[in-house]
């Protein structure tokens, strides 16, 4: 194919860089052997083990969720130093699960949950416990579960990406670290951003039309795969390539899913969208609800993983305000998503979890205090839909609700049971960097829950 010198300044006037400009060096001329095609990573690609999974929904609550005012009942006794549940509870559905008041319409789909009350980690500290729940070190920067995956599975739309994340402050939520950059997650709406106004950043251009831009870019990779086939080895080069064909399909696709103006006006009430609550407190509005709305829509579409960021759910002070504030933000959209993807036939290879990076204590007796600590040892989960049991308990804590005392499970085990359901083995998935293999489950390895499994 030949391109003209116009062609060619229009390539390098866009913000390709250097790869087009030391391309754009005589060599479009030259007899070098141009590369083929690097293969499409994000592919899907079938799982090597049965999958009950084909794509997961995260609702991260971050700061803590307080287990024994959400999941895990705990009736009050009297006892001074630990006065238990401060808010009531009931049983609901079949099952008979226990949930609090404050998640009433959470409550209507009791049967469809699988709550884990024998969660546990390692630090009571913020950042390295939502590190770790995210990337299985509660140290240093690694690739998070979402890139895990995608990298695993690759996605079921080329036209999207495979992970993302939706309102989120901290890179860790979405960062591919060592692995190629393809399975980064994209973030829509950081720190704060009005999630109505969010987009994906740099998906919108209208200086060409649709298709000048893909000679544009046809060029362009031409000349991509050219420096690559000097260069066998540059994975990023690689990760390059991929990013730049994938970013053009979005411009086609992306916009339309994130346009929430096709959903009908019963649907938007559904999910409370624009709604935050009458008493926020301290609580930072997030929209949950367009978060729930987007979730449904991206899986729908194909989308692999998608993350939604909540907070703060950090109740030193204020717990009862401020907890019942979070619990009325949340509440509604979370049962209208699971009711859309059970109506949508969705919910049974759709695996949705809900949870924070640890939990919190009992509230202090009522001495005017009232506020909570950080409880690393004994918290809850909830998983839903994609191959776990409806309506069924998984480990507890002892009377106080601190500690985990039966069935525990930790973050590399939820890590490890999360592959299974998708069919990934669990201690198996690995990646080469820096002189030795890395994988999620981290050198302890994690232990499938199969107790969770329907």
């Amino acid at each position: 194919m030949n391109y003209s010198r116009r062609d060619l300044l229009q390539a390098t006037s866009c913000g390709f860089g250097y790869l087009a400009l030391q391309a754009l060096m005589g060599q479009q001329a030259s007899a070098a052997p141009i590369a083929p095609a690097v293969p499409n990573t994000l592919a899907a690609r079938q799982p090597p083990l049965l999958a009950r999974a084909k794509r997961v929904i995260f609702l991260c609550m971050s700061g803590g969720p307080a287990q024994m005012d959400t999941f895990d009942y705990k009736p009050q006794t009297g006892n001074k130093k630990h006065p238990g549940s401060v808010f009531p509870f009931q049983q609901h559905g079949e099952s008979g699960l226990w949930i609090s008041d404050l998640l009433p319409e959470t409550a209507r789909h009791a049967d469809q949950l699988c709550v884990i009350n024998g969660m546990h980690a390692d630090t009571g500290i913020h950042a390295q416990s939502f590190l770790q729940l995210h990337t299985g070190d509660r140290l240093r920067q690694r690739p998070s579960l979402g890139s895990w995956i995608s990298y695993g599975l690759g996605t079921e739309n080329q036209n999207l990406p495979g992970f993302i994340s939706l309102n989120t402050s901290k890179s860790s939520v979405y960062s591919s670290a060592f692995l190629p950059s393809i399975f980064t997650g994209t973030p829509i709406g950081v720190n704060g951003e009005n999630m109505s106004t969010a987009t994906i950043n740099n998906v919108a251009s209208d200086h060409l039309p649709l298709p000048a831009k893909r000679r544009q870019l046809d060029l362009v990779q031409l000349m991509n795969r050219q420096h690559l086939a000097e260069r066998p080895d540059e994975q990023k080069l690689e990760s390059v390539i991929q990013s730049m064909e994938l970013g053009f399909q979005m411009q086609a696709e992306a916009p339309g899913w994130l346009d929430l103006s096709r959903e009908t006006q019963a649907t938007l009430d559904r999910y409370r969208v624009g709604k935050q609550g009458e008493s926020v407190g301290v609580c930072k509005p997030s929209d949950f609800g367009r978060q729930c709305l987007l979730a449904r829509r991206f899986v729908e579409a194909g989308v692999r993983f998608v993350e939604l960021n909540h907070g703060s759910w950090d109740q030193h002070k204020n717990h009862r305000r401020d907890l019942q504030a979070n619990c009325e933000a949340t509440d509604a959209p979370i049962a209208a998503l699971l009711e859309d993807l059970k109506q949508r036939g969705l919910l049974e290879d759709t695996l949705v979890i809900w949870g924070g990076e640890f939990g919190r204590p009992g509230l202090t007796p009522d001495d005017g205090k009232n506020e909570t600590d950080h409880n690393y040892r004994g918290f809850t989960f909830w998983l839903a839909g994609g191959g776990v049991k409806g309506g069924y308990v998984h480990g507890k804590t002892n009377e106080t609700g601190a500690q985990a005392v039966e069935g525990k499970v930790h973050f590399r085990d939820l890590h490890a049971t999360i592959f299974h359901l998708l069919g990934l083995p669990a201690n198996e998935l690995t990646y080469w960097y820096a002189g030795r293999d890395h994988r999620l489950t981290g050198p302890e390895g994690g232990q499938v829950v199969h107790d969770l499994f329907a």
